[in-house]
């Protein structure tokens, strides 16, 4: 069993993360085009006594949260999404239901939500080098 984490210091790019959050909101199932072909996924809005989150739900777990569900997610992974951290869950991870008693109730979630560093965009001078000009043994 793995530590659980607290939302609000949750970053971009951890793996095998666990939490134990309130739903707080949940959305429709939809598909969604990935480069691994359509998906099936499902969107909810999670929180705990330090902040909330959007959390991803993939292929089967979609559409398996209900609003006011206490649950306890594991194996969890997280990305960065226009300046704000998510998290995602599928096939690896597990959700099970939790005592209400082990998270707070939704009134009691703060509206912080992580926030992400915005990382610049690398430029790797491919400009430059299209052009038909050899350099450093690329072509």
């Amino acid at each position: 069993m793995s530590e659980l984490s607290k939302i609000k210091d949750l970053k971009p790019g951890l793996d095998n993360v666990t939490v134990q959050v309130r739903v707080l909101e949940t959305r429709e199932p939809k598909v969604v085009q990935t480069r691994r072909g359509p998906r099936t996924i499902s969107e909810a809005i999670v929180g705990d006594e330090t902040a909330r989150i959007k959390l991803t739900l993939w292929g089967e777990k979609a559409g398996s949260l209900e609003e006011g569900q206490a649950v306890k997610i594991e194996g969890a992974w997280t990305t960065a999404y226009r300046g704000q951290v998510q998290l995602n869950v599928g096939s690896r991870g597990n959700i099970e239901e939790v005592s209400g008693e082990e998270v707070p109730e939704a009134e009691d979630v703060p509206e912080d939500i992580p926030s992400a560093p915005e990382t610049p965009r690398r430029s790797y001078g491919y400009g430059q080098r299209g052009r038909g000009q050899r350099r450093g043994g690329w072509y």
